[in-house]
């Protein structure tokens, strides 16, 4: 790992925060709506339902710029988004059966995984997506996660002292994930046709990743889609390249233990990589 950055942040695990109950959450949310709009110079509508609310705390984080926040606000939202990361249901990576090569396929919200790491396809920027309310795993994570990613991503920038560079993979806490640690790798973005350039640079994302899971001593790691969706690279063409990196590292890597898990969201996307491990 590149000191330069590790230093500039914590990555100590992070505390669980207290459960709330149905008031709870919605007193914490309507706290968290009025931090974030009174940062912006406008008043909360309190009048709405919870759920409109809590999308506006969301929109609100999305746009945000990576700024500490106080303690008290942050205890609020630890509370909040941990509350929901348990009721989307905790899924153990210890129970995902482990196929062919040691490679195991998942097929739901990546959000819910234990792994050690999952692992965010971000932009050169690292500061998540700045649309709201926007479903691209970059933004979920962010928005699951909490305001302190953002703020541990500009500290990497800082450090680093320009964007992140395509291929490269950096890591920050998961803060309110049920993962540990979040690992942040950019992509290629393709034109109107994959290039070799494109291909090897995919290939890095996953090799870097690894590194830097192995050399962290994580015990297993959980891959997005990395580069497909807004990026364009093609579902099929990416689902090979992931397989093939992975399955190289392990190859130069005979006695690691980690365990390396494909999430897919989408039904294609699962049959993909299936007929592509089916192979092996």
């Amino acid at each position: 790992m590149t000191e330069s950055y590790t230093k500039a942040i914590d990555l100590s695990p992070y505390p669980r925060p207290a459960m709330l109950d149905g008031a709870g959450k919605e007193a914490a949310c309507d706290e968290l709506l009025r931090y974030l709009m009174r940062e912006r110079g406008l008043i909360a509508a309190f009048s709405s339902a919870y759920e409109k609310k809590r999308a506006l705390v969301r929109a609100r984080m999305n746009v945000r710029a990576p700024l500490p926040a106080p303690p008290d606000v942050l205890k609020l939202q630890d509370s909040l988004f941990w509350t929901e990361s348990v009721e989307r249901g905790i899924v153990r990576t210890a129970d995902i059966p482990v196929g062919k090569s040691g490679i195991s396929l998942w097929e739901g919200d990546i959000r819910r995984l234990d792994a050690d790491a999952v692992v965010n396809a971000a932009n050169r920027s690292l500061l998540g997506c700045f649309l709201e309310g926007h479903n691209c795993i970059d933004n979920l994570l962010h928005s699951a996660a909490g305001m302190q990613m953002r703020r541990d991503c500009q500290l990497i920038i800082a450090a680093l002292g320009h964007e992140e560079e395509v291929g490269n993979a950096r890591v920050t806490r998961a803060y309110n994930l049920p993962s540990k640690y979040v690992i942040h790798t950019v992509g290629p973005m393709v034109g109107r046709t994959v290039t070799e350039e494109d291909r090897a640079d995919l290939h890095a994302c996953y090799i870097s990743t690894l590194d830097l899971a192995e050399e962290m001593g994580l015990s297993s790691v959980a891959f997005c889609c990395i580069s497909t969706g807004v990026f364009n690279f093609p579902y099929d063409q990416a689902a090979e390249i992931a397989v093939g990196a992975v399955l190289k590292w392990k190859l130069r890597h005979p006695h690691s233990d980690l365990r390396v898990i494909f999430d897919t969201y989408l039904p294609r996307d699962t049959a993909i990589y299936e007929s592509i491990l089916a192979m092996l």
